[in-house]
């Protein structure tokens, strides 16, 4: 029979709650606009998380009486032109822009973590059709690729998701390819295969490990990426459809006709868009030097 003693394990797991705030508030002091970058992410998904609390209208509530309504106390940031809560409309916004962020980054680089393991790991002929496709799609930006994605499925949450993550795919598949490139001829590689492992064990249980520190630097990097080009796919009419709030369709809305009369209505959509973008740009930023020797100093 075991006997657990409780005070021991509690001053055990009390060391380790200690060891992991001092080890973060270490990180904090050193990396400090990376801390910024990961407390501006933190916020949004705070927000876009409690949205229904934190929100007093409706984002989709129609109220003609208080159109293009000043910032107030009433309206925190006034109302649109069709008297909707601008307030409202942002934080449900957050939602989706990082729904879509977050969903098109993993899918992005799921397939091309897919694509980069077979393609550096088998090479010869399999590496050569891979890169040829990969080097068609790297071709074209990744607003004008996703603009004609876009166009070709339809506005839709899901379809911008699809839209946005196949431009990701090569930027994902040659970062992991050139990583898979330089682990096959490592010793314990080598020793995995002499002892009789199969291909795809040492590919899922060796290889795809060792390339999990760059992944993450640059999932954190596209994130920002993948936000702002929803956001410009939604100003030009092909991202969000109407009346799901989206930040990019609000500037759409309100840029040419309200800005003189109704700065608000540009102001805080644009504040929330390069918010997003800065932050996760300095956390990305941040989380590259941690991870990556070569950038310690």
């Amino acid at each position: 029979m075991v006997t657990i003693n409780y005070d021991t394990e509690l001053r055990r797991a009390g060391a380790k709650a200690t060891h992991g705030w001092r080890l973060f508030a270490f990180l904090a002091q050193r990396h400090i606009l990376g801390t910024i970058g990961l407390v501006i992410m933190v916020a949004f998904v705070l927000t876009a998380i409690l949205a229904n609390v934190i929100c007093r209208y409706d984002p989709l509530q129609v109220e003609a009486a208080h159109a293009l309504a000043r910032p107030d106390m009433r309206h925190w940031m006034g109302t649109d032109s069709f008297g909707r809560d601008v307030w409202s409309r942002i934080v449900h916004g957050a939602r989706i822009s990082l729904a879509v962020g977050i969903g098109s980054t993993a899918l992005g680089a799921s397939i091309g973590v897919m694509v980069g393991l077979i393609s550096g790991y088998l090479s010869g002929w399999v590496d050569l059709v891979f890169q040829r496709v990969t080097d068609v799609l790297q071709a074209l930006p990744l607003l004008v690729l996703a603009l004609v994605m876009t166009a070709a499925l339809g506005p839709s949450l899901p379809n911008v998701i699809i839209a946005i993550a196949i431009p990701l795919i090569p930027t994902v598949s040659r970062v992991i390819r050139a990583n898979t490139l330089a682990l096959r001829e490592l010793p314990f590689v080598e020793a995995a295969k002499s002892i009789g492992m199969s291909e795809t064990r040492i590919v899922l249980r060796h290889v795809l490990p060792n390339t999990l520190a760059p992944l993450i630097v640059l999932a954190t990097a596209q994130l920002g990426s993948t936000i702002l080009t929803e956001a410009s796919l939604s100003f030009l009419g092909l991202g969000i459809p109407e009346p799901y709030p989206s930040w990019g369709r609000m500037l759409s809305e309100s840029a040419a006709e309200y800005v003189r009369v109704a700065p608000w209505l540009v102001i805080f959509p644009g504040l929330a868009i390069s918010l997003a973008v800065f932050g996760t740009n300095l956390f990305g930023d941040a989380l590259r030097d941690i991870l990556d020797p070569r950038q310690r100093g």
